[in-house]
């Protein structure tokens, strides 16, 4: 049985319209305060809105985390993020239940944080947003405008969070010290955020103590294990940067297309001479992450294109 929400208007959700059709499994997606959890209650008869209304003949139910998950026979089945604590039993039995009502012509309602579980599952995503639906259609493409929603949410909060110059460790014989480091995006603003693909910078500025002929000012990306990313120095770009003479400074920028995959990442900046004496070494000196719409694995985002080809002729 197919549901329709006419005018409903509880919590956040203002004025909200929209049908999900019998016989369907529909995702649910949005952040806190967006009328996800309000429109469930509704949905499965949990609760009665503040003005507008719900028609939906037959039964309906409503299941929140944490409570025993109920597959018996309903014309609508409001699911907000059972699967989240489920083991893979659970999971596995949970699935083909849920096409069954697909089938039998129930309407479910779904919220999950899972993208890949909605994606293969549900024939429709809503998107909600401050208590309005976004967008809502095929899975893959909502999901893929509200992931590139989330990804621009998460960089606009970046820059909110001036970068802290805070190494793991610290070593070198004080010829020269980095004063300071910073992670530049696109616009020039610091952030400890980049978007994967963004072009950005990292700016370092050094002071010498010493008289130093020909110092090396380097960066080094890593993991946050520990693995190294990317390096690069003033020596490897072909940059000189001296001499210097004691109580000189110098700011350099490194920039580059960042193409790293969505994980936590660590910048360690040295200065030293072209033999390795370290002037000034900070292991780990800024933490940054790398957000994007798209879920990829490993550290590379190397973004490729996947094409079909065609059986030769015979």
């Amino acid at each position: 049985m197919s549901i329709e929400f006419r005018g409903v208007s509880i919590g956040p959700l203002k004025d909200f319209s929209a049908t999900a059709p019998a016989g369907a499994i529909i995702g649910l997606v949005g952040g806190r305060n967006s009328g996800v959890a309000e429109l469930l209650k509704v949905a499965g008869g949990a609760l009665e809105p503040t003005s507008g209304e719900v028609a939906a003949d037959g039964h309906r139910r409503y299941v929140a985390l944490g409570e025993p998950l109920n597959l018996a026979p309903a014309a609508v089945l409001a699911l907000d993020q059972v699967l989240a604590t489920q083991d893979a039993l659970v999971r596995a039995r949970t699935l083909p239940g849920l096409d069954r009502l697909r089938r039998s012509g129930s309407t479910v309602l779904l919220a999950s944080h899972e993208d890949r579980l909605l994606e293969t599952l549900c024939d429709e995503v809503w998107w909600l947003e401050a208590g309005a639906l976004a967008a809502k259609g095929d899975p893959r493409e909502t999901l893929t405008r509200y992931r590139r929603s989330i990804a621009e949410q998460v960089r606009a909060w970046g820059e909110t969070i001036p970068p802290r110059l805070a190494p793991s460790f610290r070593r070198g014989d004080g010829r020269a010290e980095v004063i300071a480091l910073e992670t530049l995006g696109a616009n020039g603003q610091p952030t400890i955020v980049w978007k994967s693909g963004e072009y950005v910078s990292v700016r370092a500025t050094v002071r010498f103590h010493e008289a130093v002929a020909e110092p090396v000012i380097g960066m080094i990306v890593r993991t946050q294990v520990g693995f190294e990313v990317y390096g690069t120095s003033t020596e490897a770009e072909r940059v000189p940067v001296g001499p210097r003479k004691a109580g000189e400074s110098v700011t350099v920028v490194f920039a580059f297309l960042c193409d790293l995959c969505p994980q936590a990442y660590t910048l360690t900046l040295y200065s030293q001479d072209p033999d390795g004496s370290v002037h000034d070494w900070l292991d780990d000196a800024v933490a940054f992450s790398i957000t994007d719409e798209r879920a990829t694995l490993g550290v590379a985002n190397l973004r490729a294109k996947v094409t079909i080809e065609a059986p030769p002729a015979s």
